[in-house]
């Protein structure tokens, strides 16, 4: 096998042990996170309705306008905040958080700070 298979493999894996303990109800939704090297994707999710509540990215044009490199740091921050209002604006205080295969540090960790920051619960 090649190592490029067995590294998807482990993050599949690493991914499905944290989502076996989190799930996202109506009252309590799933902020999910993707980063890529360029940009990092957040979205809140109701797994028994099987919807997305409200997203936030890198990409948006409030953030894009923003920053010059949207795989950062500060670009994290920005995208934490920008959810966190979103989903205040829809009524949604209270959130569980899945990091996803990602360890909760750096580009996560800020997110997630930010996101508490601006009103969300978990």
């Amino acid at each position: 096998m090649d190592n490029i298979h067995l590294k998807n493999k482990r993050n599949w894996r690493r991914k499905m042990r944290v989502r076996n303990k989190v799930s996202g109800t109506s009252e309590r939704p799933r902020l999910s996170v993707f980063r890529s090297h360029k940009h990092i994707y957040a979205q809140l999710i109701d797994d028994l309705a099987g919807k997305t509540i409200c997203c936030a990215s890198s990409v948006n044009k409030e953030i894009s306008e923003q920053i010059k490199h949207g795989g950062d740091i500060k670009a994290a921050e920005l995208v934490g905040t920008l959810l966190a209002q979103r989903a205040v604006m829809k009524g949604v205080k209270k959130v569980v958080f899945d990091r996803g295969p990602y360890k909760y540090h750096g580009r996560v960790k800020a997110l997630a700070d930010s996101a508490r920051k601006a009103g969300l619960e978990f």
